[in-house]
């Protein structure tokens, strides 16, 4: 552990441990834990999907900053054609020659921002999530020591920024938002942040991030 970091940020990830202690990859990927949506939605939603699901995953960067911990995300490059714009997680397919989740998610991040894998530490895995492009992604948990320089593979990522730990734990930073797809309505939950949106698949993620960490 980090010993110049808050003792706020040190009980965060001592909680942020012991809640992911033993998890594995994996879980439903058809009905994931989706915070604010129904058994009916849930179910409607994998109806709209592909039958078969590409796996992919994404890593969860958590740093450790003297401040306190914060959030990596990326906001994706605008020529995209799938999610463009958008704000993410690093990540993306799982390849052949990936050992598992945890070296993709590694593999992609190195790619994508140039975060050297040396500088993160496993801390486990959240539940699967479906994506409407038709992945089913398992988001890895990973701490992520200070003193990395970032390299952008500006082709994919135009922007990286962080966003404090707390910021997103508190449900006042979380607004209700009623989306349309295929006919249909979901009700879901966008985190806004400096000039930046955080909704979708990204913020489902987080959601269940600060679920987890909610539990008594």
């Amino acid at each position: 552990m980090q010993g110049s970091i808050t003792s706020e940020g040190a009980r965060q990830r001592a909680v942020i441990e012991e809640r992911l202690r033993g998890s594995t990859p994996g879980g439903n990927p058809f009905v994931p834990h989706m915070p604010g949506r129904t058994q009916e939605e849930l179910q409607a939603l994998r109806g709209l999907l592909p039958t078969e699901l590409s796996p992919a995953a994404v890593l969860v960067p958590i740093v450790e900053r003297d401040e306190g911990l914060t959030i990596l995300l990326t906001r994706r490059a605008t020529h995209l054609k799938h999610h463009a714009g958008q704000i993410s997680f690093p990540g993306g397919r799982i390849e052949p020659g990936d050992a598992g989740p945890w070296d993709a998610a590694l593999r992609e991040t190195e790619e994508e921002i140039g975060l050297p894998r040396e500088h993160v530490q496993l801390a486990g895995y959240l539940c699967d999530h479906f994506v409407i492009t038709g992945y089913v992604v398992t988001p890895v948990v990973g701490f992520v020591r200070p003193g990395f320089t970032l390299k952008l593979d500006v082709t994919e990522v135009e922007e990286a920024f962080e966003v404090p730990l707390s910021f997103v734990l508190d449900p006042a930073n979380r607004v209700p938002h009623e989306r349309h797809f295929a006919g249909r309505s979901f009700m879901g939950y966008d985190i806004p942040y400096q000039g930046h949106n955080i909704w979708g698949a990204t913020a489902v993620m987080l959601l269940s991030l600060s679920r987890l960490l909610e539990q008594p």
